[in-house]
């Protein structure tokens, strides 16, 4: 590394105030593929897990993986879909926070079960569903995850078919999906998936599982407010269940560190799965989703899915600096397309949202490319008519939204109306473009 730290901080700055430097034509930009999303950086970092990832929450970057493409077990990581949908029904007005929803005798059973994470729940009483859903996001009640579902899908097996469609939708295709919770099929009696093996559980990739957070935090920001409670109160009637959560990287709990103060989001852990966390967190402005599956887990008490958390966090804080882009931010070389038929031959173009782009720290510049630079006429003010590419050196930043690489919506500064027919055919004759 030729950069000294004052130098380095000095092209952050310049990147910060977005004067990023475009790629020159001809400029050869590393190829990305499948195999370099399933393991990317992994030789830099030994953790002792199964696999692992680590996104930007907004843009999907990929800043770590470890056989991210691997379908394992997920456990209860399995309640974030069933939170999605039941966010989703409260925002469509199918249910709200205070319906009142009464467990059946099967849930009830369940609710019961020591072997299980849970409250317990029972017959005859009703809850409402803020109380399953704190239940199900802080504690990873079985029995309260299976109380939404029953209320909005009418069954658990018609609930379980709402997940599938629904991962289906954000192009997850290798997931298995049996129960509601997380728990082994076998598990839930008599609201067993049909058809299926007693010991079939969900599974999916981790890369998979991030997905499911990104879209979960995108759509519902506000589930951190109950995904960062360490302890809660349940309240039944007379009698009161302390809930502590299993994130035990919140403060207060033991493996909080002020140095990686997450706020979510979920923990899994069946003996197939071992322990299993994904977890998310607020750094210099940017928020990162982090991955592990298949850590060690000796017993109840073994901290091994943060310990290596916290390795990944700490890896991540030091090989990368978040640069914040504001929207509309221009980028020097990039800063406008071309538009044959357009009243004005160039529209100005920026960036579309406000965007988090996590700068490797290895000494290279920071670079993007404007990937359509002829849009066709007519273009309205804050259309999204482009996108950016963004590289360090000649590697590409990539995405776990696209193979391709990371592609940043890029959105007209103006508008520009077509020409009239005159105009065009004049050009036309002339040679103007």
């Amino acid at each position: 590394m030729f950069f000294t730290k004052k130098i380095k901080k000095a092209i952050i700055a310049v990147v910060a105030a977005v004067t990023l430097v475009t790629c020159g034509v001809g400029m050869y930009a590393a190829p990305v593929n499948a195999e370099t999303v399933n393991s990317y950086q992994d030789q830099n970092l030994n953790l002792n897990v199964k696999s692992a990832i680590a996104i930007d929450s907004n843009s999907g970057q990929i800043l770590y993986a470890k056989n991210a493409n691997k379908v394992l077990p997920i456990a209860s990581m399995t309640k974030l879909v069933t939170i999605y949908l039941t966010l989703e029904a409260i925002k469509n007005k199918r249910i709200s926070w205070n319906t009142k929803v009464s467990p059946t005798a099967n849930i009830v059973k369940i609710s019961n079960n020591k072997d299980f994470s849970n409250v317990p729940l029972k017959k005859d009483h009703t809850y409402t569903v803020r109380q399953l859903y704190q239940a199900t996001l802080i504690e990873s009640a079985n029995g309260a995850a299976m109380c939404l579902a029953q209320v909005i899908g009418g069954s658990q097996k018609n609930f379980v078919d709402q997940m599938r469609t629904q991962l289906k939708k954000w192009n997850i295709n290798d997931a298995k999906i049996y129960t509601v919770c997380g728990l082994p099929n076998g598990s839930l009696g008599k609201d067993a998936y049909p058809g299926i093996g007693k010991n079939a559980e969900n599974s999916m990739s981790a890369a998979d599982m991030a997905i499911v957070g990104q879209h979960l935090l995108k759509k519902y920001p506000s589930v951190v407010k109950t995904t960062k409670l360490a302890h809660k109160a349940f309240k039944d009637e007379n009698e009161t269940t302390m809930m502590d959560n299993f994130n035990w990287m919140l403060k207060g709990l033991s493996q909080y560190n002020a140095k990686y103060p997450v706020d979510g989001l979920k923990t899994g852990t069946t003996d197939a799965a071992g322990a299993c966390f994904i977890g998310t967190i607020k750094h210099n402005g940017g928020r990162l989703i982090t991955v592990v599956m298949g850590a060690q887990h000796k017993d109840g008490t073994d901290p091994s899915r943060f310990v290596q958390t916290k390795k990944l966090l700490k890896y991540l804080f030091k090989s990368y600096t978040p640069v914040v882009l504001e929207s509309k931010a221009t980028f020097k070389g990039a800063n406008s397309v071309r538009v044959p038929d357009g009243k004005s031959l160039t529209t100005n173009v920026g960036l579309k949202n406000k965007t988090v782009i996590w700068d490797p720290v290895d000494g290279k510049q920071l670079t993007t490319t404007l990937n359509k630079k002829t849009v066709n006429a007519p273009i309205s003010n804050g259309e999204t008519i482009s996108s950016y590419t963004f590289s360090s050196g000649k590697e590409k930043l990539i995405s776990i939204n696209d193979n391709n690489g990371m592609k940043v919506d890029a959105q007209a500064l103006q508008s520009n109306g077509k020409a009239n027919f005159f105009v065009r055919a004049w050009r036309w004759i002339t040679g103007v473009k």
